[in-house]
């Protein structure tokens, strides 16, 4: 029995709830018939968190995610909250989380499902099969970078500033994860940077070549601009096997390939801390897709990255490959079977809700748990 693992649930805003539920149904249904135990916290994030504490997560909430094992982490924002403080707005949780608990490597697999790849809006043989990796560095960059602000100029005119900057181990250590990473699937890294125009790029790739060299040769590594990357992605995506690129292009390159898969309803993510002296990370787990104010609380919200991130829960942080496996094939049977959410939804498909969804994920369990 697995137990006294602590996994600290934050369901956030919009449809965060409604897929954090499934997942929800996913943990009783290890504990009862997998004899897997969790110990497990619910909170308050982003807008939630504001409307009761002033701040989009508390400092006691931060208490129990430094404690915990992992963080399962649903969506926050919402338009009610568009035009509150920048420091306290709903994404300014997860960026603290990210910080805090150095969650410095983000991994986002972009796989297309077979069922799924004429939902793509690319042709079949190209997503067809499909399985990319990217890891995004979360905790430098643009996005943290100082000095950082708004001001007022003498002519009148206001100045944006963020800063774009990252040292030699902020890099490395991204990089490392990475190769790790590839070494169990095609052993084959893309570096991607913009080291003609911005001497952050050049360092990047000086680095990544440098830990290449020094301690992964024996995997494959290239190097890539960011700008072409995104046009490869949506031109022969299946020549990518790991990308390993800064926290700015990481983001917006993760969008483009979650497109490759039919839906940003169906993309996991973990990010992951570095390793203690036992070898344990910090860890937290999310969907990539956003809130979605639109369709909150109707029924309508895709749980399936949800749901596939917590299979990455289990096996990035409890190492319970054969669990994360049961979940994975679970998820593939149903869209086999031709159930859908509104998101992915084909013709000749059927129609189903975020709760039905979450059933017939159980129910697949139940059959190969027989």
């Amino acid at each position: 029995m697995v137990a006294n693992k602590k996994v600290l649930m934050l369901p956030g805003d919009g449809i965060g709830p409604e897929v954090m539920g499934e997942v929800r149904r996913l943990i009783d249904w290890m504990d009862k018939r997998r004899s897997v135990t969790f110990d497990v916290t619910e909170d308050l994030v982003g807008g939630a968190a504001y409307e009761k504490h002033g701040a989009a997560i508390s400092d006691d909430t931060m208490d129990v995610a430094l404690n915990s094992d992992a963080v399962l982490f649903g969506a926050v924002g919402g338009p009610q909250w568009d035009n509150i403080g920048f420091d306290v707005r709903p994404e300014a949780g997860l960026l603290r989380l990210r910080k805090d608990l150095d969650l410095f490597a983000n991994l986002r697999p972009a796989i297309c499902f077979d069922a799924l790849a004429d939902a793509s809006s690319l042709k079949r043989e190209l997503v067809g099969g499909l399985d990319v990796l990217i890891v995004r560095e979360l905790t430098g960059g643009v996005y943290f970078g100082e000095p950082r602000g708004i001001e007022d100029l003498p002519d009148g005119q206001r100045r944006g500033i963020n800063t774009q900057v990252y040292t030699t181990e902020e890099i490395r250590r991204v990089c490392r994860v990475a190769f790790d990473l590839a070494k169990k699937r095609d052993n084959r890294v893309c570096s991607v940077e913009k080291m003609n125009v911005m001497e952050s790029g050049l360092l990047w790739r000086e680095e990544a070549t440098w830990v290449h060299e020094n301690e992964f040769s024996e995997v494959e590594l290239s190097h890539m601009l960011a700008d072409n990357c995104g046009m490869q992605l949506v031109r022969n995506p299946k020549q990518f096997d790991v990308i390993v690129t800064d926290n700015l292009f990481g983001d917006m390159l993760s969008d483009v390939a979650s497109m490759l898969s039919g839906s940003l309803g169906m993309l996991p993510s973990a990010s992951l801390g570095p390793e203690d002296e036992s070898g344990r990370r910090r860890a937290l787990y999310e969907p990539v897709h956003g809130s979605a104010p639109d369709i909150a609380g109707q029924g309508k919200a895709n749980p399936l990255a949800m749901i596939q991130s917590y299979a990455m829960m289990l096996r990035y942080s409890f190492d319970m490959g054969e669990d994360a496996d049961l979940v994975e094939q679970a998820v593939r049977n149903v869209l086999d079977a031709g159930l859908r959410t509104g998101d992915i939804m084909q013709d000749g498909m059927t129609l189903i809700s975020c709760e039905q969804m979450g059933e017939a994920i159980t129910a697949e369990l139940d059959k190969q748990a027989a």
